[in-house]
């Protein structure tokens, strides 16, 4: 019980952080949603770094190193640490400058405005949505799988749960995640979820050194942790060399990997983060600093997944990939030390959720209600509890989702970041390309999604993991020579692929934006 103890305390701390956040609410949507553009650099940096850290980073990359190997870090760390950054610089910086000139709260209003259509904006809310729940529930499922591995036995003296090895289900513990983030964000907003995510952010890094440290030395068995680091690494070259390889991963699926994190470029929660800054120099600190934090929480992770695979971890067979880390954490960690390290983990997938639910409660407002209603109608106190209440929905919605049969969280991840990676070529041409229309932006959207829908159906629904595009019979197809030529690839270059071609050329044979609405976003025009 003592873990599970001490992940409660943590959890409550967590609400009382919420609560404290709350006597600061202003009691405007814009607070609620925005902190009123208060956010400082360090309380940026932490917050960002906070919401882009998942289940996927942390539960998914322990898990998929595990079964691929040390290749999985150069599949999308060594990558993320470059281009989050880029993608802060070149989208979130220009994007924060024309939401404070504008007024934009969130990414449908930037797109309605600048290609003076409705229908898009109504037309992308749904797609938002629709792919942000599958990286919810990435961060539901994650939560639930770590608390029911590291409580087994913890209600062995009252009988309960013994199918689950007396420890806490699965499906409780993603309510009780669920529950906790719902509150705090429900009760502080924004300014609450910056808070906690710069809280979290905080606990999981310093945790997550203090469990590397301790797992090393536990498989590695040596006085010194550098030692135990060697040896638990020589252990992986003896028993399974192929891990420390990228062997396991065809090199133009490597390649294609380095796209993958293009997709913070268009998350809607990134995007409602953004523009919570003070001012535009505070990007400064989170461009700089996020390469090596990405390198702090990844490089362990990968590092104790390919640990696992040794004889000297004792995983039992069949282990799934979502349990690894649990399961490691329980196994060499005191039981003190297995809460502190359980409450590091649950704070970096709790610390993209709050984000995720903010916004989807805030597009909701004002993509849908205030935009279709009259903002007119609503006082500031109504419009703060419209976003409450489509944020209990979607909580509600992400619950019951995550009761029925679910993907490795790797793979839930990279299916939903396919999508956002699709979509950035989009939100690039909006603020660089004068040239982009309407009909152009429609053409992206629908190419993306119609593309995205055959692959994932032909992936069977994230299933086949190792799904690549061209299949194979395509080669043997009367137009086969068409793809003939290219070797197998992960799904999300096609999908950007078509999405950014059907962008450029329909474009360029329709009508270009008005000259006044240009001018709103290219003031040198």
């Amino acid at each position: 019980m003592i873990p599970l103890l001490l992940v409660v305390g943590y959890l409550v701390l967590l609400l009382a952080l919420g609560s404290a956040s709350n006597r600061l609410f202003r009691g405007t949507a814009r607070d609620y949603a925005l902190a009123s553009q208060t956010i400082g650099p360090v309380l940026l940096l932490l917050s960002l770094f906070g919401t882009t850290m998942t289940a996927f980073a942390l539960v998914g990359s322990t898990g998929r190193a595990y079964t691929l190997g040390a290749g999985v870090y150069g599949l999308l760390a060594s990558a993320s640490g470059i281009v989050h950054s880029l993608c802060f610089f070149l989208i979130g910086v220009p994007l924060w400058r024309l939401g404070r000139r504008h007024g934009f709260v969130t990414q449908v209003e930037f797109f309605r405005r600048r290609l003076e259509s409705p229908g898009l904006g109504l037309a992308l809310f749904p797609v938002l949505v629709a792919l942000v729940i599958p990286y919810l529930l990435v961060g539901v499922i994650g939560g639930g799988t770590v608390l029911e591995q590291v409580s087994r036995g913890a209600f062995r003296s009252w009988g309960w749960f013994p199918q689950y090895e007396f420890g806490l289900p699965s499906y409780l513990g993603s309510l009780i995640v669920c529950v906790v983030v719902l509150i705090y964000v429900f009760l502080g907003g924004m300014r609450g979820t910056a808070w906690a995510n710069a809280f979290q952010t905080t606990v999981f890094m310093v945790l997550g050194v203090v469990t590397f440290v301790v797992i090393a030395k536990g498989v590695g068995g040596q006085p010194t942790f550098w030692a135990s680091v060697k040896a638990a690494t020589a252990r992986v070259l003896a028993e399974n060399p192929a891990h420390l390889s990228r062997e396991k991963i065809p090199k133009a699926v490597y390649a294609s990997f380095l796209l993958i994190p293009l997709s913070v470029g268009m998350f809607p929660h990134i995007f409602q983060h953004w523009l919570t800054a003070r001012r535009a120099s505070a990007f400064k600190l989170p461009i700089v600093m996020h390469p090596l934090f990405i390198l702090v929480v990844w490089a362990p992770c990968v590092m104790i997944g390919l640990w696992a695979t040794t004889s000297a971890a004792g995983l039992p067979p069949g282990t799934k990939e979502n349990q690894v880390l649990a399961l490691m954490v329980a196994r060499y960690a005191g039981p003190w030390l297995t809460g502190l390290l359980t409450a590091g983990i649950l704070a970096a997938i709790m610390s993209s959720l709050d984000s995720q639910f903010l916004a989807l409660g805030t597009m909701f407002t004002h993509d849908v209600v205030l935009y279709y209603f009259g903002p007119q109608r609503f006082s500031e106190r109504q419009k703060v509890w419209l976003a409450r209440g489509f944020i209990v929905a979607i909580v509600g919605l992400t619950y019951l989702l995550s009761l029925f049969p679910h993907r490795a969280v790797f793979d839930m991840g990279l299916w939903c970041f396919s999508g956002f990676t699709a979509l950035v070529p989009l939100v690039l041409a909006a603020l660089y390309w004068p040239r982009l229309s309407r009909a152009g932006a429609w053409a992206s959207l629908v190419a993306m999604v119609a593309v995205w829908a055959v692959l994932f159906y032909r992936s069977d629904f994230a299933a086949n993991k190792r799904y690549a595009f061209p299949e194979p019979w395509m080669a043997d197809a009367p137009w086969g020579w068409l793809v003939s030529w290219c070797p197998p690839l992960h799904p999300v270059v096609a999908i950007t692929a078509a999405s950014a071609a059907a962008l450029v050329v329909v474009s360029l044979v329709t009508r270009p934006p008005k000259p006044e609405v240009l001018r709103q976003f290219f003031p040198g025009r």
